[in-house]
């Protein structure tokens, strides 16, 4: 078969593999204390500059916030059995915190500022943490969510303070431990580095643990003192994480911003500060090529954009290609969360458009059918992945960790997809039902459960209708009860009335049906009512 150098196939055990991949650093080294060490390097080099917050920090000054940091956190006497709890934005002290953390080989929880205070509560209940860092924007529902679930927690607010409550600018008077040096971890590199979130198939958060494992290290592409990085996420994501990490190893500088998404405003900030590695979802790189600034601006200091996480229209992908000074820098990134590290990257945009990608080093790939039996190239079945690295799971979840990886250590993505004779990976379909509305994940029966609460309504099904900038849009097919009366304007008001999120409103629209389409053992087929949505809704439209 034709392989790429170093993709190789065991036709036997029907596996791809990406190769053996090194380590940059001994194995035995946390990443807080490869972190500490590379950061005595260049201690007059900038390493963050905040786009919004206007301010700047060398590596010597971020280096020495996150020791007041960990030793603020080091005199509460907490433990590496401790948690950290995280909900905040881009913010210039943010850094000095995750730092902080991975100094202590005290884990950090992070949410996302969109979750509502029901969706706090279920997360922390899940991990009970003992020092929170907020935004003053999400301080009221985090105090409530603390609250209800008697947790004994100080927090600490990261920008918008509240009155009277405590800030960061408060931590950063800590005097610095004496001889501070960044704590052994207990359990070696196996031990839990960060918590973010997925969602469960009943729409019940899950905290996927992270290892120390370096793994996490970008490694596809040199990272060099002379890069400057930037990606809107948060340290909830995958991106917001590696992007984090990535600084503080190799010495980059990053920019950041604590805005909404603006991508007039990426446009300046790209050519304001000469950004050359750029991340962004699909959702944000069709915003962002569809704003107006997008065809003046100067995107030439741009060496690799990646992006990845749903899928993106080759139009969108071109419009991009088109702008940029090397159209080979515009990789499509494929992993997820519980994989800890990247899975499959594209660098052959022109001869796979469609892909997402060969695996890189270290990770191996197989394909399997219902039955759990390895498939050939072509054949589809659900997508797996095997990183060789420990993964501790579900926090606080043994039953839902032991469905997503098998006693082989296979993560199963519920991805349905096949391999080409080339290695290239090819996604068909979610065997799942999770959707993505702008990079934020969320179920169909989380916005079922309300609607079925409506006192006329029978029977409903919810699924995503893909749109260019948002990703997947909820949308709704609606059984009223005989002899009653329902508009879908009804049914769009009282989930607008019922759920906070924006990402679980019905962006693309309700419609009311005689009754659903179904499968032949009488249960709702979801892609048959979609799809008679989306011809009700076209033929409206004409």
């Amino acid at each position: 078969m034709p392989f790429y150098p170093h993709i190789t196939y065991d036709d036997k055990l029907k596996v791809w593999s990406g190769g053996e991949r090194s380590n940059y650093f001994a194995p035995h080294l946390s990443i807080g204390q490869i972190i500490f060490r590379e950061m005595e390097r260049h201690p007059q080099l900038i390493a963050q500059i905040s786009a919004t917050e206007k301010t700047a920090l060398t590596r010597e000054e971020v280096r020495f916030n996150a020791m007041r940091v960990a030793s603020y956190m080091r005199g509460l006497g907490l433990k590496q059995t401790d948690i950290v709890g995280l909900m905040a934005r881009n913010t210039t002290h943010l850094v000095a915190v995750a730092y902080a953390c991975f100094f202590n080989g005290v884990p950090f929880h992070s949410l996302n500022i969109s979750y509502e205070q029901e969706t706090i509560e279920k997360l922390f209940r899940i991990t009970r943490p003992r020092l929170i860092f907020c935004d003053g924007d999400e301080y009221e529902r985090v105090l409530a969510a603390t609250e209800t679930l008697q947790l004994d927690s100080t927090i600490i607010s990261m920008r918008h303070h509240s009155l009277g409550c405590l800030r960061i600018q408060d931590i950063l008077t800590t005097p610095i431990e004496d001889n501070f040096q960044p704590s052994q971890l207990e359990q070696g590199p196996d031990q839990t580095l960060a918590i973010l979130c997925s969602s469960g198939t009943t729409g019940v958060p899950k905290a996927v643990t992270f290892t120390n494992s370096q793994q996490i290290l970008w490694s596809c592409s040199p990272m060099t003192i002379d890069v400057v990085q930037y990606s809107h996420s948060t340290l909830d994501w995958f991106s917001g994480l590696s992007v984090c990490i990535n600084a503080g190893v190799f010495s980059t500088r990053s920019i950041i911003a604590d805005n909404q998404f603006d991508p007039a405003f990426l446009c300046r900030i790209i050519e304001e500060h000469r950004i050359t590695f750029l991340v962004q979802s699909p959702a944000q790189l069709a915003m962002l090529v569809s704003c107006p600034e997008f065809e003046a601006s100067d995107l030439s200091s741009i060496r690799h954009y990646v992006y990845g996480g749903t899928s993106c229209s080759v139009e969108m992908q071109q419009r991009m290609r088109s702008r940029l000074r090397q159209a080979d820098c515009l990789v499509f990134s494929y992993n997820l969360t519980e994989m800890n590290s990247l899975g499959c990257l594209n660098h052959h945009y022109d001869e796979k458009p469609n892909s997402v990608g060969r695996p890189v080093r270290g990770i191996k790939v197989k394909i399997i059918n219902e039955e759990g039996e390895a498939l050939g190239p072509t054949e589809m079945g659900e997508v797996c992945f095997n990183n060789g690295q420990h993964w501790s799971g579900y926090y606080g979840n043994p039953e839902e960790t032991r469905l997503m990886i098998d006693s082989q250590q296979w993560l199963h993505t519920g991805d349905l997809g096949y391999m080409d004779p080339g290695g290239f990976l090819y996604l068909v379909d979610r065997k799942k039902d999770m959707l993505k509305y702008q990079s934020i994940m969320y179920y169909p029966s989380e916005i079922e459960t309300v609607i079925a609460r409506m006192p006329n309504v029978a029977e409903v099904c919810v699924f995503g209708v893909w749109a260019e900038v948002n990703g997947d849009e909820a949308a709704a097919s609606v059984v009223k009860k005989p002899g009653t009366q329902l508009l879908a304007q009804d049914v769009l008001n009282y989930v607008r009335e019922h759920i906070e999120a924006k990402h679980k409103q019905l962006n693309a629209g309700a419609i009311i049906v005689e009754d659903l389409l179904r499968s032949p053992n009488g249960k709702t087929h979801r892609m048959a009512t979609k799809a008679h949505f989306l011809e009700v809704t076209k033929r409206q439209k004409t």
